[in-house]
């Protein structure tokens, strides 16, 4: 195991991002893989009353004619359905692109920065990162269907069995979350294989299990420290938009009728979300320079073969 150091990392990370900005933009993109939390406003009573009881929103025969109208239009046109199904597919396969595009452009630009780039910029990352976007696509392809083809099973024989088979499988369930968090640490590594050293699909993921197994601790004190320190930093730049819905709460309870509380909370929402996006983006880009960095450190130089020198006869 190499002597590894924490401290040469995180703060190497921090000045490659620092330095080069343009990885904010690929982090922005990455994070349009990673599963984030949705703030949802949503509070248990979608219509307002006066003192009279008359419903000043939404009555309730207004809302249940309009879901009828739209069930029975759906009924007669099921190829809007489809359709939505189909776009909806589509969009999350864009997204899901541009973040494997995200991540491949912030580990290749940690790598140019490593090696003295003194500018980076946002086509040449572009351009260089697209010979891995299959391979890295294929990879995490291969494990969510993996994931999937693990769980499904187990949710269908609970449904079967009314949930005792929960009860039976539950240590099994447990087991999962350990096994999925060293999943998700083989996987940074086996990314940072494919870019950094040219590899494929498989040979990616062995090479990702080989730095994991080798350097255990390493590799899942980074994990603690990056998970930890990201849902921190996180939590703390969500504040704001928290915040953002003690006017829509007001309306509810003290307010009672006025929508002016709840124009100004999301009119707050639109106003933050880009400063959002920004710092959740920096976040990832962060991430992902670390656990490349971590990689390289770990990898360590590569063994040239030797050159034979034939004397002359």
């Amino acid at each position: 195991m190499n002597n590894f150091n924490f401290g040469e990392v995180l703060t190497r990370a921090w000045k490659i991002i620092w330095k080069h900005k343009v990885l904010w933009i690929f982090g922005i993109l990455a994070s349009c893989a990673r599963g984030g939390g949705s703030s949802n406003g949503g509070g248990g009573s979608s219509s307002y009353q006066t003192s009279s009881g008359e419903n000043t929103l939404f009555p309730g025969w207004q809302v249940e004619r309009v879901m009828i109208q739209a069930g029975r239009y759906l009924e007669q046109n099921w190829w809007i359905i489809i359709v939505a199904i189909l776009a909806l597919i589509f969009i999350i396969l864009i997204f899901y692109s541009l973040g494997m595009i995200g991540r491949i452009g912030v580990i290749k630009g940690t790598s140019l920065a490593e090696k003295g780039a003194e500018r980076l910029s946002f086509g040449e990352i572009w351009s260089e990162s697209l010979p891995y976007f299959w391979r890295i696509f294929g990879l995490n392809f291969l494990v969510v269907f993996a994931i999937f083809a693990i769980i499904i099973p187990f949710i269908l024989l609970g449904v079967v069995t009314a949930g005792i088979a929960f009860l039976c499988l539950l240590p099994v369930l447990c087991l999962l979350i350990p096994l999925s968090w060293i999943l998700y640490i083989i996987i940074e590594q086996a990314q940072a294989a494919i870019v950094l050293e040219d590899l494929g699909i498989l040979d990616g993921f062995k090479r990702g299990w080989q730095i994991v197994k080798t350097n255990p601790i390493p590799t899942i004190l980074m994990s603690l420290i990056l998970g930890i320190g990201s849902f921190i930093i996180v939590m703390i730049v969500a504040i704001p938009l928290m915040l953002a819905f003690i006017p829509a709460f007001m309306s509810m309870s003290v307010l009672r009728g006025s929508l002016i509380p709840i124009y100004i909370s999301f009119a707050c929402c639109a106003l933050y979300m880009p400063v959002l996006i920004l710092f959740n983006g920096i976040v990832t880009a962060y991430i992902q320079s670390a656990w490349a960095l971590t990689f390289m450190q770990l990898a360590g130089p590569k063994e040239e073969a030797p050159v034979i020198i034939e004397a002359n006869a």
